[in-house]
């Protein structure tokens, strides 16, 4: 990359189909400003406190299974939910205007080991990762009132993860959020 790529410049967006711009030569400015550490990673296998961990029980009683590979189930505090009992609220040109979401919520356990990352797993660890993945994509499309499936791992307590165990998240919604939604229509 040539030195006009370090100075300030607009860049094309092609989802949004939007220009952004971009200032890279602001990362050379002083910082004064809390600086994170790095987390450790664990080193242990399985924690008896982690309620992803197998064989390790659940809020609200439920216990996992001692899987040996993958293991996926439906989120105990789901973002969405299937039935949302929410109405209508607001006309349709009134400043708040709301109105029901609903959706399922899965959580995909991507080894039973504690101390690995998805990052830190092999090719044969992975695949039966994405086997999973097509598995949950496959189950929650055939329900008719899904029109969106995004799958993400929001690993890290700066990310605002509730758990270091290797796992991802799914949320299935019965709308397709605006972003997505751009690019499909």
């Amino acid at each position: 990359m040539d030195a006009s790529w370090k100075k300030p410049h607009r860049r094309f967006n092609p989802l949004l189909g939007e220009w952004i711009v971009v200032s890279p030569q602001r990362t050379e400015r002083p910082w004064q400003g809390k600086i994170e550490k790095s987390p450790e990673l664990s080193k242990i296998q399985c924690d008896a406190d982690c309620y992803l961990c197998p064989g390790n029980g659940r809020p609200g009683g439920v216990r996992n299974p001692k899987y040996k590979s993958i293991f996926s189930f439906n989120n105990d505090y789901p973002a969405l939910v299937p039935d949302s009992p929410f109405r209508v609220e607001g006309e349709a040109d009134s400043l708040l205007v709301a109105a029901p979401e609903a959706g399922i919520c899965r959580v995909v356990c991507f080894s039973p080991r504690h101390d690995l990352t998805l990052a830190r797993m092999s090719q044969e660890e992975i695949l039966p990762v994405v086997n999973i993945w097509t598995e949950e994509m496959s189950s929650l499309e055939a329900f008719p009132w899904v029109r969106y499936v995004q799958f993400f791992e929001n690993r890290g307590a700066l990310m605002g993860a509730s758990n270091p165990h290797p796992h991802c998240q799914i949320w299935a919604s019965g709308s397709i959020p605006n972003v997505p939604q751009r690019e499909f229509f």
